[in-house]
Formats: structure tokens, C-alpha cells, sequence
């Protein structure tokens, strides 16, 4: 997945669960479930299918696991982070007339063009 995409995806997921949270009134119901479904999916999305043979040491195994995941957790880290820091700087700049919502929407349309590429 290009980091572009999982940026779009951490874009979704912070989009929609500020409308979880405003539709449930801060309670954790139906919209927490979907949430993690969402969730869920951009994991099974970015992180890779990965074996460890049954012979491995314990060691083996959490260097092979570590070896396969790294990747994708650096690419989450920088999507979310990237995401994150956008909205920072608008909120540090003390800008009143723009919702976290509408720097969201803006960052998204930005990177769908192609020349959006994080």
C-alpha cells in the first residue's frame, strides 16, 4: 500500500470518529464497534502476510516478526503523524475559521491528486 493510501485511510479514520463520537455522545456503542472494524481492515491492509517456521527459537520468531511489521508500523507512524501535524499547524497558527473536519477534508483532497505523495 502507498503511503499516500494510508495516509487517505488515517484521514478516514479520524474524519469518521469525530462523527462516532458527536453521534454517540461520547458513549461507546455501535460506533466504537465500527471503528475498530475500520481499523481493523487498514491494519489487514498494510501489514504483510508473514510464516515463522516451527522450528524457530523464540528469538527467531520475534526477529522475523519484527522484521515483517516494521515496515508497516513505520508507515502507520508516519501516515498518522503527518496527518497529525497538519492539523497542528492550523490549530497553532490560531485559526478560528476552519473545523479540524474541514483541514481533514482539504488534506485528503490534496492527497488524492498526484501529486500529493507524502
Amino acid at each position: 500500500m502507498e503511503q499516500s493510501e494510508v495516509v487517505l485511510r488515517a484521514i478516514g479514520i479520524l474524519t469518521q470518529s469525530a462523527e462516532w463520537i458527536r453521534a454517540a455522545g461520547g458513549d461507546s456503542g455501535p460506533a466504537a464497534e465500527s471503528g475498530a472494524g475500520q481499523i481493523g481492515s487498514l491494519l489487514a491492509e498494510v501489514f504483510p502476510s508473514f510464516t515463522v517456521s516451527p522450528e524457530a527459537t523464540p528469538l527467531e520468531a520475534a526477529h522475523a516478526v519484527t522484521e515483517a511489521a516494521l515496515p508497516a508500523i513505520m508507515q502507520l507512524i508516519g501516515a498518522f503523524s503527518f496527518v497529525f501535524s497538519e492539523l497542528a499547524e492550523v490549530h497553532d497558527s490560531g485559526r478560528t475559521d476552519i473545523s479540524s473536519e474541514a483541514v481533514l477534508r482539504d488534506l485528503a483532497l490534496r492527497m488524492s491528486r498526484p501529486s500529493g505523495a507524502v
